[in-house]
This record gives structure tokens, C-alpha cells and sequence, in this order.
């Protein structure tokens, strides 16, 4: 994958060299609050930094794809430059030179203006975000390297958008990796964030499914067929190389990494019925964590690791359990509805997200870790599976199917702000988020 570190520089100068100054340690924005409201911002053309400094379409560019992707958080609505008072001609990129009363007459309560230099080779960009209520700088950035690398100059930068705003880092070094389908074989993709870089990384002419980063996000387990046998694979992502890590007689699919990517949770049918293991991933050590004549699948830790959650129909119909690290303790989380699947722990820990049946669809719901009443957050007639946090738990990704297509969405936790990431006639199935890749 082509990530952000393929910058030449990425850097910040000195504050002292380009006067930048900046409020810290302050979230502007509580994104988390009931009554929040997407915030309006405006975005200036950049300007050139000096005479010739790069081709003309350059000063919309920057502008138009930095609006673009912060429009894709679902946090903010970007004005239309149309409406803008403050003549480009004589305003600069500095808060000195900026008109800021011309902006707040607009409504803007945040501005982000900017500038480029180039020789053809090299790429020198500056990125600006002010408070247009205080008059003041919030955060600025400058960023050397090729003009092939603007994009990813764009996306860094939104990502300090969302640090300086809300507290949190935004999502444009993450990845969801999920499953494509097409008759009767199946391979991993990536995707970003924003819904670009579509990346094919299989191509075993067999069923491939289960993917699940390492917390390093370097490397991804899944399960595939390739050899007759659904065994559990390990792949660095960065360079391609796969290794088979289980190959037992029967199942064998991946649960969720331990913190350090030392050990992974499994389920394997190895001695009868499917169980659970947590597996030492360098000498593949087993140790088996639940002994029910029942199936037990889908396992995934807590944050803390102190506690994983799984489904089990030890109790009739498969319903979401949560167990001590070491298998004991075990209590029924899901009580209302027949068929409860697909746990997934959110980062902070507090609830977990799953899919439940609802009049013969799936649908996505949240629950508290401690139990009690869940939460539905999608409705209709398609089926809503495999929900799969973001790093900031601000997110969910999910699979939908129905009506002769399948696609991957995006919503905010609470269920709003919901987009298509990717859409398509094969199946696209059990997404799973990437930790933040940099």
C-alpha cells in the first residue's frame, strides 16, 4: 500500500520560522454531544506561494478535494465559495492578511486557507486553519514532497483538521478490508476512509474470507480454501508474503488480535464441535477457552483484554456471550431477539455493536458491555451485517445485501451520516477496520 510516509518530508516548520501560532490542548468541536450540528467551514483557493509556483488548476484542486473529504466525516458543511465576500486578490494566507469579519458575515465559524510551490520535481505546500470567530490560527502545516504526493498532502491534513477540532485523529490512514465475491471464489480488498484506492490483495481462485488486522495493522489473518481445507492464513499486507498458521482437519477461522499481535483468538473444530482457542501466533500454541457441546464462534477481546465476547447457541438459538479472558465467567449478553451474531467491542469498551434478526433481516444494533437494552441503529428491507468499529469508535462499517447488489456502508455510532463506501454486483461481505496506518 501507498500510505502517507511516501512523503519526501512531512513535516511541520518551526512556528517560530513561519510565524504559525496555534491554541492547543482545546477541542473546538464536541462531535460526541446529542445536540451536535455539522459545523460550517470554508475553504479559500490556494493561492500560488510565489510567481509560476505550480499549474493552474492547482488553487481549486486543493480546495475542492480538501472540502471533499471533510464533507465524508459527516462533521462539517463546507460553504459555497460562491457566497464568499473576501477578494482573493488582496488577501493573503496569514491570519494578519485575512478578512475575518468577511467570513464570519457568511456564517463560517472555521476557514482554512493555503498555498503551493512547485518546480515540476518537488511540491512545497502550506495549510492553514483559523477560528473565524476568535480570529486566530488553530493549526498549521507545511508539507514537502512530490507533485504526486498532493493528495496524500490533502488527507494528512484533515487528519490535523480532525486533532485540532475534536481530540480525536481522523481516519484518512485507515482501511477497511473486506470480502468480494464472485461465484463461487472470494478475495480480500482495501479501501480507504474516503472511499478511494481500491486494492485487490488476493487472487487464490478459492473462497477467501475472515479478515482481521494485527493491531500494527501490518498484517492481516483470514481464512481461505486455496488447499481444500478452510485454513487460517497470515499476510503482510506491505509486501504480500503469506504464511499458513492453522491447517487443522475442519474449521479454522480467525478472531481478534491481542494488543501486542502476540496472540490471536481462533475458532477451530478440531476436537469435534467449534470452539475457542487463544493462540500464541509465533509458536502456535493452543489454549482452548470454552467446552460446550454447543458451537462457540466469532470471538473478540475487549480493550482491556480482560474480557471476549462471542456467539454461542448453548442456550438454543445463537445469541452474543461474554467470558473472562481465561474462558471462565461466562454470562449472556443478548436477550431480546432469536438470532444475535457478529460481536464487535467498541475501542473505548463500553458497547458492543452486532448483528440481530428482525423480521427475517439483519440488522445492526449496539448494546452496552454491561448489558441491557440494545440499541437498533439500521432498518429496511436489505440485510445489515458484520458491523466493524473505527479506531475511534466514532464509526461503523457494515455489508449490506438485498435487491440484486451488495455494498459497504459507513455511519456514524449513532446510526446517522450513513454513505456507501463501496458498491458493486459481487457480494461484499465482513468488513474490518484497520488501527491507524502511518
Amino acid at each position: 500500500m501507498r500510505h502517507l510516509k511516501r512523503l519526501i518530508v512531512l513535516t511541520v516548520v518551526a512556528l517560530s520560522v513561519l510565524g504559525f501560532g496555534a491554541a492547543h490542548g482545546k477541542v473546538y468541536i464536541d462531535i460526541d454531544s446529542p445536540s451536535f450540528q455539522r459545523f460550517p467551514i470554508a475553504i479559500a483557493d490556494f493561492k500560488p506561494l510565489s510567481p509560476g509556483a505550480g499549474p493552474g488548476d492547482f488553487p481549486v484542486w486543493f480546495a475542492d478535494t480538501l472540502g471533499r473529504n471533510l464533507l465524508v466525516t459527516g462533521y462539517f458543511t463546507v460553504l459555497d465559495r460562491k457566497a464568499f465576500l473576501e477578494d482573493p486578490a488582496r488577501a493573503g494566507i496569514t491570519g494578519e492578511t485575512t478578512r475575518f469579519p468577511d467570513w464570519t458575515a457568511i456564517g463560517a465559524e472555521y476557514l482554512i486557507k493555503g498555498g503551493f510551490q512547485t518546480d515540476g520535481r518537488q511540491l512545497t505546500t502550506e495549510f492553514r486553519l483559523f477560528d473565524v470567530v476568535r480570529g486566530e490560527l488553530i493549526v498549521g502545516k507545511r508539507y514537502v514532497g512530490t507533485p504526486d504526493d498532493r493528495n496524500r498532502m490533502v488527507l494528512q491534513f484533515a487528519n490535523e483538521v480532525l486533532q485540532a477540532l475534536t481530540g480525536e485523529a481522523g481516519l484518512f490512514d485507515t482501511w477497511i478490508a473486506f470480502v468480494k465475491r464472485s461465484g463461487d471464489t472470494s478475495d480480500l480488498y482495501t479501501i480507504s476512509f474516503d472511499g478511494s484506492d481500491l486494492r485487490r490483495l488476493t487472487n487464490y481462485g478459492s473462497l477467501t474470507v475472515s479478515p482481521r488486522w494485527s493491531p500494527d495493522g501490518r498484517r492481516l489473518a483470514f481464512t481461505c480454501f486455496k488447499d481444500g481445507n478452510p485454513d487460517i492464513y497470515l499476510r503482510d499486507v506491505k509486501s504480500g508474503l503469506t504464511e499458513k498458521a492453522v491447517s487443522y482437519r475442519g474449521v479454522n477461522l480467525p478472531g481478534s488480535w491481542s494488543r501486542d499481535g502476540e496472540q490471536l483468538l481462533v475458532t477451530l473444530s478440531r476436537d469435534g464441535n467449534q470452539e475457542i482457542y487463544d493462540m500464541t501466533v509465533s509458536s502456535r500454541l493452543l489454549r482452548r477457552l470454552t467446552r460446550e457441546f454447543s458451537i462457540d464462534v466469532s470471538p473478540v477481546r475487549s480493550p482491556d483484554e480482560k474480557q471476549i465476547a462471542f456467539v454461542s447457541n448453548r442456550q438454543g438459538s445463537p445469541q452474543i456471550f461474554v467470558m473472562d479472558a481465561d474462558g471462565g465467567n461466562v454470562r449472556r449478553l443478548t436477550t431480546e431477539g432469536n438470532y444475535n451474531t457478529s460481536p464487535a467491542w467498541s475501542p473505548k469498551g463500553k458497547r458492543i455493536a452486532y448483528e440481530g434478526s428482525v423480521s427475517g433481516r439483519f440488522q445492526i444494533f449496539v448494546i452496552d458491555a454491561a448489558g441491557g437494552t440494545p440499541q437498533q441503529l439500521t432498518f429496511g428491507g436489505s440485510d445489515h451485517e458484520s458491523p466493524t468499529w473505527s479506531p475511534d469508535g466514532r464509526y461503523l462499517a457494515y455489508s449490506v445485501r438485498g435487491y440484486g447488489r451488495s455494498r459497504i456502508e459507513i455511519m456514524n455510532a449513532n446510526g446517522q451520516n450513513i454513505r456507501v463506501l463501496h458498491e458493486g454486483n459481487e457480494g461484499c461481505q465482513s468488513p474490518f477496520w484497520s488501527p491507524h496506518i502511518r
